[in-house]
């Protein structure tokens, strides 16, 4: 389990890198996926309420049916800015660059140069002529006040030859409307700042907001670029190029919209605390830009939505710190998914983990962004965990498949399936070598076998012994030991190996008392094939083991070795001279937890060959054995025996012998007629040493 861990971890750490790196390469295929999975994002998050204070008074199809195609004459234009004096801002997504009538230029030119109103103007790549008062005019809205902290050789701040200027006689603080779009046609940024011979000027709803602030607009400059933007006390997080990512309110029409027409006619006003844009959002006239939101959305709105990101502090932030939230979001849950891959054993168990993985991780990127406006990436932690995941599995699949495969043929024979499949979570229990662990171990032995295969041919005791060890084993596999090996007629099971087993000493005396109820079954059966009748032995001893792959590299067998394995051998032995079938010893008798559920009896305390230590074992009955309803007369008369009362403990063993047979009887029998004619030592330890095996 740990080494699988530690592959699956390191399968894992190096997804993670390989992300975290392509993260910071900017690698531009990935990039652009990632856009389109945030815009996927704005859609899921919904509409969002924009500040009330920005109006839009739209040059729209209504406006444009009643007061004619536009352009409209300036004097028109110049009664719309009149009717709105009240508002605070007005703003002006229009550009006036080729005079018109005098009159109607000087009433337009008259109402722009007012306060509260911001002209608009655009930048251009194309060669057009400038009027020397109106580069002048534009002078006036440079920004003028820049703190370098450092000397600046390069600003990486978008710049342009060329601009579309006002007609001269329009002398109002002035603010450009270009607005640039991703590679992929979509306006997901704005450049608020924009270099022209040689000067930064601001974007339209920068001068908007410099005008509701009646605060100067301060650029913080540093060898990297744009440190950040600052209106009085308002601080705008632009990155180095000035750019702001656009917090998307929903579709065109978020904004309270009024027809220029209703303002023209004097059928509404607006009050002092509002912001007036004044853009086309007729079709055939607007510009109309590709967002997130909506591809159809008119420029104006766009300008307003950055405005009321300021005004609202709504800012898409994606500083240092969101970098590094990205990068836990492209670590963690890949880590999540290692711990968990460890603990599935199928494919379709691993693919449930990585879709329940994948999705949190992409519900905490949602709520986040629209909580607090983080602007996650969505794209590199997909990748993250696809990788993981896809490693993982080629590992598991070519690996520990293969591995599983090989473990499930080798084992499945003589381990219980639910045992197969612990060893296969953690094949490492079978790596060549040992280890130090309580097991309970089992021999049975057919009784006479030598003379049973004197008496049948070769083909006649392979077929006896198939049938005999065939439902055996699966007796053995039933109780969830492991069938250990076949010595001949004999099988060795051991119990809490290869995996733990709990109550293992129970579950061996189990097995052994099926298997003398299935031997009653299989005894009828022999008697049909002419087969002779079989008896088996018993012997069960718990205790401390190696066990482990024994062998070398190429060749290695799991089983178990130590004492404990050798005295499981000697009780089985022994039931041929207590006349007994089931022996089990002291360890095991204790480690049974309920005991009364078993007809036991001790049997002796013997010194077996090979063991200094005396050993008290007992004898498992089955429930139709007779010898049930005498096993208390049969202690008392132990009890009498081991106090050296060896006359009144003669007469209880002679009873139980002649009147059930009893062989452990008829032995202790004949030990009290010994000892009542040669009494034992004062210092005699009522051990009985067995001389054979």
């Amino acid at each position: 389990m740990k080494s699988k861990l530690f592959i699956f971890f390191c399968i894992g750490l190096c997804s993670i890198l390989v992300v975290i790196i392509s993260y910071f390469c900017k690698i531009d295929f990935l990039n652009s996926i990632d856009l389109k999975l945030k815009d996927v994002r704005f859609r899921l998050r919904g509409d969002i309420e924009p500040d009330k204070r920005i109006v839009i008074v739209a040059i729209d199809s209504k406006s444009v049916d009643r007061l004619g195609r536009w352009p409209w004459d300036r004097k028109i234009i110049a009664k719309l800015i009149e009717n709105l004096k009240e508002a605070r801002v007005i703003a002006l997504d229009i550009v006036f660059s080729e005079p018109s009538v005098a009159y109607s230029d000087k009433l337009l030119s008259y109402a722009i140069n007012k306060s509260n109103v911001v002209a608009g103007y655009y930048f251009r790549d194309e060669e057009t002529k400038i009027h020397p008062q109106s580069y002048i005019n534009l002078m006036q809205s440079r920004i003028r006040i820049v703190k370098a902290s450092e000397d600046v050789k390069i600003l990486p701040v978008k710049e342009f030859p060329y601009a579309e200027l006002n007609i001269p006689s329009i002398k109002a603080q002035a603010g450009f409307f270009n607005i640039f779009p991703d590679d992929d046609g979509v306006y997901r940024k704005i450049n608020l700042l924009v270099l022209y011979n040689g000067e930064l000027y601001p974007h339209l709803s920068l001068k908007a907001l410099e005008k509701f602030k009646n605060s100067s607009l301060i650029v913080g400059i540093t060898n990297y670029g744009i440190k950040g933007l600052w209106v009085g006390n308002e601080f705008i997080p632009v990155d180095e190029s000035g750019r702001l990512t656009i917090n998307y309110y929903g579709k065109g029409g978020s904004f309270q919209t009024v027809s220029a027409v209703d303002i023209i006619n004097g059928n509404l006003k607006l009050s002092s605390d509002n912001i007036v844009f004044i853009g086309a959002t007729e079709m055939g006239i607007s510009d109309i830009r590709n967002t997130p939101f909506d591809p159809v959305m008119p420029g104006v709105e766009i300008s307003a939505t950055v405005l009321s990101n300021i005004l609202k502090q709504q800012y898409l932030i994606h500083n240092a710190w969101v970098t590094l939230l990205d990068i836990a979001f492209i670590a963690i849950p890949v880590l999540l998914l290692c711990l968990f891959l460890t603990r599935a054993s199928k494919t379709l168990i691993s693919l449930f983990i990585f879709s329940g993985i994948t999705f949190l991780t992409y519900l905490s990127n949602f709520f986040i962004f629209k909580a607090c406006f983080l602007n996650l990436s969505i794209v590199y932690p997909f990748i993250s965990l696809s990788l993981c995941y896809l490693a993982s599995e080629a590992y598991r699949n070519l690996i520990i498949e293969k591995k599983s495969k090989f473990i499930k043929k080798a084992f499945s024979s003589y381990i219980a399936p639910e045992l197969v499949e612990i060893i296969i979570k953690n094949p490492d229990k079978l790596r060549l070598g040992g280890e130090k662990r309580i097991i309970t171990v089992m021999f049975s032995d057919i009784r006479n076998f030598t003379t049973i295969s004197e008496s049948l041919n070769p083909e006649q005791l392979v077929t006896l012994l198939n049938n005999y060890l065939d439902p055996m084993t699966k007796i053995v596999l039933k109780h969830k030991g492991m069938l250990d090996k076949y010595i001949g007629d004999a099988i060795m099971a051991v119990y809490n190996a290869p995996v733990d087993l709990k109550e293992h000493a129970r579950e061996a005396v189990l097995t052994a008392l099926e298997m003398l109820k299935e031997l009653k079954s299989l005894s009828e059966k022999f008697a049909t094939m002419d087969f002779p009748q079989i008896g088996i032995g018993i012997g069960i001893n718990t205790g401390e083991a190696i066990t482990g792959n024994m062998g070398t590299e190429k060749r290695f067998d799991y089983t178990a070795i130590g004492d404990t394995v050798n005295l499981a051998s000697r009780l089985e032995g022994l039931n041929k001279f207590y006349g007994t079938k089931i022996i089990i010893s002291e360890s095991t008798f204790n480690s049974i937890d309920n005991k009364e559920q078993f007809f036991v009896r001790e049997l002796d305390l013997i010194r077996v060959k090979g063991k200094k230590e005396p050993v008290k074992i007992y004898e498992v009955m089955e429930e139709d054995c007779p010898l049930i309803s005498v096993v208390k007369d049969f202690e008392k008369a132990l009890h009498l025996y081991r106090n050296c009362m060896f006359k009144e403990a003669l007469k209880i063993f002679t009873y139980i012998h002649e009147e059930f047979n009893d062989q452990t009887s008829s032995i202790y029998e004949e030990r009290c007629k010994d000892y009542i004619l040669n009494p034992p030592p004062s210092d005699w330890d009522r051990v009985y040493t067995a001389r054979e095996k």
